[in-house]
């Protein structure tokens, strides 16, 4: 017989490696609370430990802006020779 695994949504995983991380109950209670293995709540607590990019949005979001307005600058300087080549090849 084969097992069948159960797919959790993030919400519920963020809410497993919470408790994992309080440490107000011991990781035995939280399989029993959850009904996931120890390896699974390790797994998802260590995934929440690692996670640096929550608070580094705004960071990209900023560093986006830059480099939209760096293209866009480079965009109207190349738009301005080529219109200035454009009379010249006219003439």
């Amino acid at each position: 017989m084969q097992r069948k695994y159960s797919r959790h949504n993030d919400k519920f995983k963020l809410k497993v490696a919470i408790a994992a991380l309080k440490g107000d109950k011991t990781t035995a209670e939280l399989c029993q609370e959850f009904g996931l293995a120890a390896s699974q709540i390790y797994a998802w607590k260590k995934q929440l430990e690692e996670c640096t990019e929550i608070f580094t949005t705004k960071n990209k979001a900023v560093d986006r802006d830059a480099e939209v307005e760096r293209l866009l600058a480079i965009i109207g300087k190349l738009k301005v020779e080529n219109d200035f080549l454009e009379k010249a090849l006219d003439r």
